[in-house]
């Protein structure tokens, strides 16, 4: 099924007004006690951590977009239900993750946000929506159309160095890596050689803003390397900001430096390739690398 413009455009802003609408919620739940579970899932406790918000926040998200999946049989991709594989049977599918950082949710912190996309069959997000409830700031981007914060345009990272500090967003997860502190050393010296005055870590945030803020706070990388545990997150943690900063230009990566694919069969973890976020082809080639000649 091939969307028309104006199908296209009522899916945009129904994601945008679903994952509003649902940070809204999530905003208004900050600073109450709560009961944290934990669910299967990675190796991480990221990944592990849920609470009674990550269901409501889905449960609206879900209501919000429900018409959408009827009327144009689109499939559904959630953190918070089992895969149902209708995304592999689908045009389109919904990937959603309603609350993306729940660690910093439930410290009180930035860094959490709702995250919402629509991915093609052959695993290309068109639709990419993250919304940081904290920050009232709406990411989002569509296919031919552009990414923006909110309704302004994000601007071309220009050259590469220049003297500024490069920003390395990371997750949690990355102060378990062996060897964390050579990693950081290595990501200070790719920082100079490539130009920059410095490095500024970002440690804070989930995948999600992680990864629009490469585009957003660019010179930036992001990425998770490979592992052999499962986890180092899933689609739904990428499938948007993807979008966002494919639209950018710059298409996020494994860390073999091969395109995303974001609905392959099995399972929905990318621990067994990594991913890789770049403000500039420069800095995703020295990490691959790296990675290549050292880490690995």
């Amino acid at each position: 099924m091939k969307l028309s413009d104006t199908q296209f455009e009522s899916l945009y802003e129904a994601a945008m007004s679903a994952a509003r609408k649902a940070g809204e919620h999530i905003q208004r739940k900050v600073g109450e006690h709560r009961e944290t579970n934990r669910k299967e899932g990675g190796s991480s406790l990221a990944s592990q951590v849920v609470t009674e918000v990550d269901l409501e926040s889905q449960e609206i998200v879900l209501d919000c977009l429900s018409s959408s999946v009827e009327e144009y049989s689109l499939g559904i991709l959630t953190e918070e239900s089992e895969d149902d594989s209708s995304r592999l049977n689908s045009d389109y599918f919904w990937c959603i993750d309603p609350l993306d950082g729940t660690l910093p949710f439930v410290e009180g912190t930035p860094g959490y946000s709702v995250s919402i996309s629509l991915v093609d069959r052959s695993g290309i997000p068109v639709i990419g929506v993250v919304y940081d409830p904290a920050g009232n700031e709406m990411f989002h981007a569509a296919s031919g159309i552009g990414s923006f914060r909110e309704n302004v345009s994000i601007a071309d990272p220009g050259e590469l160095g220049g003297g500024t500090e490069l920003s390395w967003f990371m997750d949690r997860s990355m102060k378990s890596v062996p060897e964390y502190e050579k990693v950081v050393a290595d990501m200070e010296e790719l920082a100079v050689a490539t130009g920059h005055s410095g490095l500024r870590i970002v440690d804070h945030a989930g995948a999600a803003l992680n990864g629009v803020w490469v585009a957003s706070q660019s010179p930036a990388i992001y990425f998770k390397l490979p592992k052999a545990k499962k986890g180092g997150g899933s689609f739904w943690d990428f499938a948007a900001s993807a979008c966002f900063v494919s639209e950018w230009g710059r298409p996020p990566a494994d860390i073999h430096g091969d395109l995303l694919d974001l609905n392959r069969p099995g399972s929905t973890f990318m621990n067994e390739k990594g991913v890789l976020y770049s403000s500039h082809a420069e800095l995703s080639d020295a990490i691959i690398k790296w990675y290549r000649d050292g880490y690995s």
